[in-house]
């Protein structure tokens, strides 16, 4: 049996149908719908095949536009919008029983050295991955056993997620808390060495917890919920070349919440403090 690493870069790996038209799997599984970072992962990749391949994406602007079914192939159709001589440009529609569930743009730039460079440190220090308990190893400690469910996506998870600050399990933990959150995460196996794989693979992992930070304020973000949340667009700018099966923190906070959606931005950095990535989502939460 593959581990989850090697099942996520085999979802990744779109089969191509006609020469702007490629197909991916939906796994079949017990959620209501599918995950978004899958479909933008993999509408990204379907982007990336579309280009000659020496211009790592910069950049991605995403709307999910109706919920995915699990277990139904999606199809993606790319439009070659442009090729310049420094920047690419791809538009990708994500098709599942003839119905568009999501739309995605996507830049890539040829490598140039810049004139100048600077960066902010980040936020505040935080503890070493390795220091820190797994969160299937959190909630094990709190709940003594695994509920079968959670036993069986721990196993299917592909990324290792440690969260910096312990996880809030009552009212009385989250009250006055901060819309802030930040967790430790890399592929729990190799990804192999194509760089979009890995770029695809660390989409897919930006739409994890990234809403986590709207939610902690509100309720724990483990145990039943009483919201009902969906993302609803999704923006990361690529700064610099990473891998995602090493350490990389994500760091997000939530602005504003408000008339039913929440705002959450992200900046995902490595194990040197190097900002890698940034991410901005905004989600819908209504009341169950």
């Amino acid at each position: 049996m593959t581990n989850p690493a090697e099942r996520l870069v085999d979802l990744l790996d779109l089969e191509q149908i006609e020469v702007n038209i490629f197909r991916g799997r939906s796994p079949q599984e017990s959620l209501q719908r599918v995950f978004g970072g899958q479909v933008a992962g993999q509408a990204l990749v379907a982007a990336g095949r579309t280009t000659e391949g020496d211009r790592p994406v910069h950049s991605l602007h995403a709307y999910f536009l109706r919920p995915g079914r699990p277990g139904v192939p999606i199809v993606y159709q790319v439009e070659r919008v442009r090729d310049g001589r420094s920047f690419t440009t791809r538009r990708v529609t994500a098709v599942q029983q003839g119905r568009t569930i999501f739309n995605l743009t996507a830049s890539f730039h040829k490598p140039e050295e810049g004139s100048f460079e600077h960066q902010l440190p980040p936020a505040r220090e935080v503890p070493d991955p390795e220091s820190l308990p797994t969160v299937v190893d959190e909630v094990r400690e709190h709940l003594g056993a695994l509920p079968e469910q959670l036993e069986r996506m721990a196993r299917r998870q592909p990324f290792d997620i440690r969260y910096v600050d312990r996880l809030r399990w009552t009212p009385e933990e989250v009250k006055d808390a901060e819309p802030r959150s930040a967790v430790w995460m890399r592929a729990v196996g190799p990804l192999g060495d194509d760089p979009l794989v890995h770029t695809c693979a660390l989409t897919y992992a930006s739409d994890m917890t990234l809403l986590d930070a709207v939610r902690i304020p509100v309720e724990p973000l483990w145990g039943p919920r009483g919201f009902d949340m969906a993302s609803l667009d999704h923006a990361m700018w690529f700064h610099r070349p990473f891998r995602a099966d090493e350490w990389f923190l994500y760091d997000q906070e939530s602005p504003i919440a408000t008339g039913g959606r929440g705002l959450a931005r992200g900046r995902i950095y490595d194990l040197e403090g190097r900002l890698l990535v940034s991410v901005v989502q905004e989600g819908l939460f209504r009341a169950l």
